[in-house]
């Protein structure tokens, strides 16, 4: 019941509600408690009446389990007006402590009775054995077994003037007496029933048990968080009590917590005790009508610094400097432990008194004392330092006679890349000055020169040579699998340097390879020398290969000529449609069409067009295709189980090659994005033009006829990539879109104008813009009407056509005020021409 407040009854398991209910019998509290308890930890009301509801429906209460049980004609023990305690506690709780601010307090030992995120309760276990030392009252159950030669039980109560009255027996006194006092009195009142009883060796034995424990009322006074008077069960302690209370306050004493029984004290109580010592004086049971008092603090005294638990602890007289520090867990790990600082009150100021650890049992600790445990130095009686270029640097230990020779033997020698010719040792003196001394390294290893010996805190640096050069590195781009910087080798070729790069694209030109290199002449302007080479095609090494330099960048071009397949789309009326690989770059369309077996015979030419993607299609990089034809053969080995070893080899290369390709910008995706600004930046400075619509792919215009009957000639277009040749069937309608009366598909008529369909259309529309209509042909060819002297000529129409009559947009209104102005100007006007006019 940790968590109790988030509990979900509705997600306990009856069996987790059986065990609930059987481990709170055990422990003497009923179903009905056991709700209320649940209630008093914080469980929600709602999920409370759950719970009731979930034992009853489990026919759990403790009734129906005690009429099923055989093995015992007793309940276990319980708490009398559990209820009335947890309802008295809970008040307190809630009108009171649960309106106390959480704030942290220094106090040592305050959070142990009351802390808003954990109670801790010191209830009282009921599941043990009668303490002897329990004292009888009013209240209290008794049973009485009679065992042996004779069998016997009785179950009694303790009436309010102290008799417990057994069956045909009598009224037997026990109040005020403990359990081993009455169990007496009851043995020597039954003796003289049961002979067996009496004599050395008895045949007939008494056992005398507690059943249900009464309640006391205890009030609880004095420096108390909730002072008051506590109804508590009979088995509580003065810790029980405490808790009740909240604990002491801010004032009260964790130290001189007083038991007044009967106008006497009975005892006093040391919280440090149990909090320093785990004691927590359970023997001493309170009564009822006891009185327990918290006096003031006696007196308190801070520690702080490098101590376990730094806090505001209280002190009794005698206590000395060593019992504080046990109070406070001792000190840490980087404490100073062999001075510490006292602050003390003398007279009217405050003196500081230092405590050498000789003293620390000796000095006793007064009211208002401040300690305070420094920290050990953050510095080092014998250290020296060594970095750079050795196989171990970091911290040694100064030994008598340690010098700069054996210090480096003691980080197991100098790197091969260590500078020799100079190294530095960084000297810190007694003032905190610093001398920086250059020494040659190589003449002291060699014995050349002395050896140089050491002092606390030196720092001795040995460079690496390649601290003091650039990183040299060398680049590769173009025509390889994996193009970039790549680390520079003495004697490196552009064969290894090509080996490290992946290896070679199938478009790469060995023929031309150019190495680019830093120009060293920079007084004439020359940013760059171009070296020209050749490699084999298979890499291997050259008679007389040209070394690279540091920074030489590697530039592997394009084979000319060189593309990946180009695959083209004849669909419609033909007799073989299809994608079709483009062979050359001079195929055109009329090549295309014959190999796809020529047009049917309900093909209708006039209506083919070609469908051609744009600069700002989205087409797919070489090395993007190239990967996902990888990654199809993958996928295909995958799926063999059969695999012979080279295959299996291959997969793996796959797999690693598939994760370690990079992403290759589309050929000329730089000149679309130019072009697609371009045309972004025209429209948002243009907000007269309509929104420009950027197109992926167009439809361009053949005369399929013409093309077929004189094949090679300019309208034979040169196909390209991603070309789709459709070739429509024979068409018979004509289309009628805008701004005509009744838009509308109807039948082709030969001889007939465009005048005569529009008007199959109902004719032209109140606002319809008559001599800017045209006509969309089926090839996706367009004509518009032509005007000459206010004669409109109008297209041919052909089958497929779509004639569209645009509008001149809607009317606006012109309102009284334009009109008296229009009449003005008009007035204004003849009125100048009649002044000119003689």
């Amino acid at each position: 019941m940790a968590d109790i407040a988030s509990v979900k009854v509705d997600e306990l398991s009856d069996s987790q509600i059986r065990e609930l209910v059987k481990r709170a019998e055990e422990s003497g509290i009923s179903d009905v408690e056991l709700v209320q308890m649940a209630k008093l930890r914080g469980l929600p009301e709602a999920e409370a009446e759950k719970l009731e509801r979930r034992i009853q429906d489990l026919q759990l209460s403790s009734t129906s389990s005690r009429s099923r049980a055989t093995a015992s004609k007793r309940e276990p023990r319980r708490q009398v007006d559990l209820s009335e305690i947890s309802r008295n506690l809970f008040q307190y709780q809630r009108d009171g402590l649960a309106d106390l601010e959480d704030r942290p307090n220094e106090i040592f030992g305050s959070d142990l009775f009351y802390n808003k995120n954990r109670r801790l309760s010191f209830e009282p276990n009921l599941n043990i054995a009668t303490p002897k030392n329990y004292v009888l009252g009013p209240g209290d159950m008794v049973y009485v077994d009679i065992y042996g030669e004779s069998e016997q039980y009785y179950e009694a109560t303790v009436n309010p003037d102290g008799f417990m009255i057994l069956d045909n027996i009598g009224p037997v006194s026990v109040s005020g007496k403990t359990i081993e006092e009455a169990t007496g009195i009851i043995r020597n009142r039954l003796a003289n029933y049961y002979t067996g009883i009496r004599g050395s060796n008895p045949s007939t034995f008494v056992q005398v048990t507690l059943g249900n424990v009464r309640t006391i009322q205890v009030h609880l006074v004095g420096e108390l968080r909730l002072p008051g008077t506590f109804t508590l069960s009979a088995f509580s302690t003065v810790f029980n009590a405490l808790y009740a209370a909240g604990g002491p306050n801010e004032n009260g004493s964790m130290r001189s917590i007083r038991v007044i029984r009967n106008g006497n004290q009975v005892a006093s109580i040391d919280i440090y005790d149990f909090l320093v010592n785990g004691k927590t004086n359970l023997d001493f049971q309170l009564q009822d009508q006891d009185v327990v008092l918290v006096d003031p603090f006696i007196a308190r005294t801070s520690l702080r610094g490098e101590v376990k638990r730094p806090k505001i602890f209280e002190v009794k007289e005698g206590d000395s400097f060593e019992d504080l520090l046990r109070y406070a867990g001792g000190f840490t790990d980087e404490a100073f432990k062999d001075r510490v600082n006292v602050t003390r009150i003398s007279g009217g100021e405050r003196a500081v008194s230092d405590i050498f650890n000789s003293q620390f049992g000796l000095f006793l600790v007064k009211g208002g004392d401040e300690y305070y445990i420094g920290k050990v130095l953050d510095r080092f009686a014998n250290r020296v330092q060594i970095k750079g270029a050795v196989f171990r640097e970091g911290n040694f230990a100064l030994t008598e006679g340690l010098t700069l020779g054996q210090l480096i033997k003691n980080a197991d020698g100098v790197r091969g890349d260590a500078f020799l010719d100079r190294a530095s040792i960084l000297r810190t003196y007694d003032d905190l000055s610093t001398e920086l001394i250059t020494v040659n390294l190589r003449d002291v290893l060699s014995g050349s020169t002395a050896d140089i010996p050491l002092k606390r805190e030196d720092v001795i640096r040995i460079s690496s040579i390649y601290d003091l050069t650039e990183e040299f590195y060398v680049q590769i781009n173009g025509e390889v699998r994996n193009p970039g910087t790549y680390p520079f080798s003495k004697n490196m070729s552009v064969e290894e340097l090509v080996l490290m790069a992946g290896g070679l694209r199938e478009a790469a030109n060995v023929k031309d390879v150019e190495i680019a290199r830093r120009s060293k002449n920079a007084d004439a302007g020359a940013f760059s020398e171009l070296l020209t080479v050749q490699l084999n095609e298979n890499l291997s090494p050259q008679a007389d290969p040209t070394p690279l330099q540091p920074f030489d960048m590697v530039i592997i071009r394009r084979k000319p000529n060189f593309v990946l397949d180009k695959l083209v789309q004849v669909e419609g009326q033909v007799n073989s449609p299809g994608i079709f690989s483009v062979r050359s770059a001079e195929e055109r369309i009329s090549d295309v069409i014959a190999r796809a077996g020529g047009l049917t015979r309900f093909a209708f030419p006039k209506g083919a067009t070609l469908i051609r993607r744009t600069e700002f299609f989205d087409t797919e990089s070489e090395q993007i295709r190239r990967q996902r034809n990888l990654l199809d053969l993958q996928q295909r080995l995958l799926m063999d189980p059969n695999n012979t070893e080279a295959q299996e080899l291959l997969v793996e290369r796959l797999f690693r090659n598939l994760e370690n390709t990079p992403e290759n910008r589309r050929e000329g995706e730089a000149v679309a994005e130019s072009r697609r600004d371009l045309i972004t930046g025209i429209a948002e400075r243009r907000p007269d033009l309509a929104p420009i619509r950027i197109r992926e792919t167009e439809a361009v215009a053949i005369d399929l006829e013409a093309i077929m009957r004189n094949p090679g000639s300019d309208l034979d277009l040169i196909l390209e990539e991603g070309d789709i040749i459709s070739v429509p069937k024979q068409l018979q309608t004509v289309r009628l879109r805008g701004d005509v009366v009744y838009p509308a598909t109807v039948r082709f008529e030969r001889e007939r104008g465009m005048k005569y369909y529009i008007n199959r259309a109902g004719g032209f529309d109140n606002r319809a813009n008559r001599k800017r209509t045209y006509i969309v042909y089926a090839n996706g060819e367009v004509r518009r009407t032509k005007s000459f002297l206010g004669i409109r000529a109008y297209p041919s129409v052909s089958p497929g056509s779509e004639i569209i009559v645009p509008t001149k947009g809607p009317r606006v209104p012109v309102r009284p005020g334009e009109l008296v102005g229009i009449a003005t100007g008009l007035a204004t006007l003849v009125l100048v021409i009649t002044q000119i006019t003689p």
